[in-house]
């Protein structure tokens, strides 16, 4: 069949085609069975007829019933259907040469039919049939009829004509209907995503958005609006309970058309909202739109703007301080040789050589933070690169009594993916300041680098102190930029380890010890697992 059979419109085209069988058999038996006293038609074979009338009846019903049973046919059943009825119809005709016309113009409505059902060769091999099947009649006939004439010869090829091009004009019909619905049917499914992408969109926007009509009733509400109301219950449409505030200011636009800009509150522990008003038509109140923005998420766009332009500044007023930085340094680095200072001057020297060196790295900080470059994730080998990252660490600074060590108990290989050179810089970070800050006083620092498997397997490497730890108000703080608790501090160490770490789609975080100390845990990305080709 040219659609499945399963579609709509070939389901209503097979109901009518099996109905109008059933009527077409219905006329037969009429035809068939008229009582004798009223003279037409005139049965050239009584027995024929009412054989052909009882039998296609029962074919009718019989299809009829099958079709409300099964709900579909294929194009066989159809085909095989429609090569009944035109060999009801030829022997109909026969029986019944009086109603020649009218049974032969019934049949170009099962061959029209099954030519909307089927392919048009199909069709055209059945009006072939339906053509042969009248015309043989005619001309079988002819040598038997009193009254025969070439007129009965003309009316069989023109019927023939009339089932072709019915055949042909229908199928062209049936195939332009049937683009159409799909065509209509595709319409109708992109309009149905299309509205479940909107609503997706207005539930999920951060602005909230009511529906209000002029009963002062909320008819629709996204998940922001809700929350900025306090998440009232699903039965709460009331706008003036739900929002008194918010009621009164959309009263006062509506009346006077001044829109209430100032920030207010809607629910208890919810931020502060602006509401805006907008009408679905021009001139028409009956349906109001209310956005709600929430003032912080405003001021968090708006600080966001600001520290990204301080960034640049800072970047570029701490290249433009290096330079006098430097000749300052040197200077100082020159009186400290001079001989004839005295200890006074000295400790001066000193003190000016030690902020010049904490303000240098405040300035390499900042330098490295707004060029830092893309990550470059290569598959380390965690146990062996903490193994080396402490043996070149103690080549290149002086523990002294302190110590730093590697723990790896792991049973496998501890694998992770991630930049080499940005991992190390977050390490050295951490274990700069764990030689620096863990330690307790009076004694030397002991630092850990613990290297082991997390849970589900991920990798996570460890910098453990045993010093006095930090205090939880504190711990809040560390890794916001610039926040430090040490004199000589800059307090961008842990927040340019924390960067790095996300940049390498890792989690750095602080974690205290219990009996004493600070955990500074980095959770690394495993490997992926690569499948074996097939």
């Amino acid at each position: 069949m040219s659609d499945p059979p399963n579609s709509t419109t070939t389901r209503h085209e097979l109901l009518f085609l099996n109905y109008f069988r059933l009527a077409q058999a219905l006329v037969y038996v009429g035809l068939a069975f008229t009582p004798a006293g009223m003279g037409w038609p005139h049965l050239d074979s009584a027995g024929l007829a009412r054989l052909v009338a009882v039998v296609y009846l029962l074919f009718a019903i019989a299809v009829v019933s099958i079709n409300h049973m099964s709900r579909a046919l294929g194009w066989l059943a159809v085909l095989g259907t429609l090569l009944v009825d035109i060999g009801a119809a030829v022997l109909a005709i026969t029986a019944m040469n009086d109603a020649r016309i009218g049974i032969a113009m019934m049949l170009a409505v099962n061959l029209a039919a099954g030519a909307l059902l089927l392919p048009l060769r199909l069709a055209l091999f059945l009006a072939a049939l339906a053509t042969l099947g009248v015309l043989g009649r005619t001309l079988l006939s002819l040598p038997h009829m009193a009254s025969a004439d070439d007129r009965d010869l003309l009316e069989s090829g023109l019927f023939g004509m009339a089932y072709f091009s019915i055949v042909v004009l229908c199928n062209v019909l049936g195939r332009q209907l049937r683009a159409s619905e799909a065509l209509a049917e595709q319409r109708s499914i992109d309009l149905v995503n299309l509205s479940q992408v909107n609503e997706l969109i207005i539930r999920r926007m951060k602005t909230g958005v009511m529906l209000v009509d002029d009963a002062n009733r909320i008819h629709q509400i996204n998940e922001s609006a809700w929350m900025l109301l306090g998440n009232p219950s699903s039965d709460q449409r009331d706008l003036g309970r739900v929002a008194p505030e918010l009621s009164r200011r959309l009263y006062h636009w509506i009346t006077s058309g001044k829109l209430d800009e100032t920030a207010t509150q809607l629910a208890d522990g919810m931020p502060e909202v602006v509401p805006r008003f907008s009408r679905l038509a021009p001139n028409d109140d009956s349906l109001v739109l209310i956005f709600l923005d929430d003032t912080s998420l405003v001021s968090r766009r708006a600080e966001e703007l600001t520290l990204s332009s301080l960034g640049r500044l800072s970047a570029s007023i701490a290249h433009e301080i290096r330079n006098p930085l430097a000749a300052i340094r040197y200077s100082a680095q020159l009186l400290a040789e001079s001989t004839d200072m005295n200890a006074t001057d000295l400790r001066m020297v000193e003190i000016i050589n030690n902020h010049c060196s904490r303000l240098n790295e405040i300035i390499e900080n900042i330098l490295q933070l707004s060029r830092r470059e893309r990550s470059r994730p290569e598959t380390l080998n965690l146990g062996d690169w903490s193994h080396s990252f402490v043996e070149e660490y103690k080549q290149g600074n002086d523990l002294g009594a302190d110590s730093l060590r590697v723990i790896d108990n792991s049973a496998s290989p501890v694998v992770a993916v991630a930049d080499p050179q940005q991992l190390q810089q977050v390490i050295w970070n951490l274990v700069q300041n764990a030689l620096r800050y863990g330690r307790m006083p009076g004694e030397p620092a002991r630092v850990m680098v613990v290297v082991r498997h997390g849970e589900h397997g991920v990798p996570i490497l460890e910098v453990i102190d045993r010093g006095p730890g930090i205090a939880p108000k504190v711990a809040a703080q560390i890794f916001e930029p610039f926040y430090t608790t040490h004199e000589y501090g800059t307090g961008l160490g842990l927040y340019l380890a924390r960067q790095m770490a996300e940049a390498n789609q890792a989690a750095l975080e602080y974690v205290r010890v219990a009996g004493g100390g600070s955990c500074f845990r980095l959770v690394l990305t495993p490997p992926a697992r690569i499948e074996p080709a097939v």
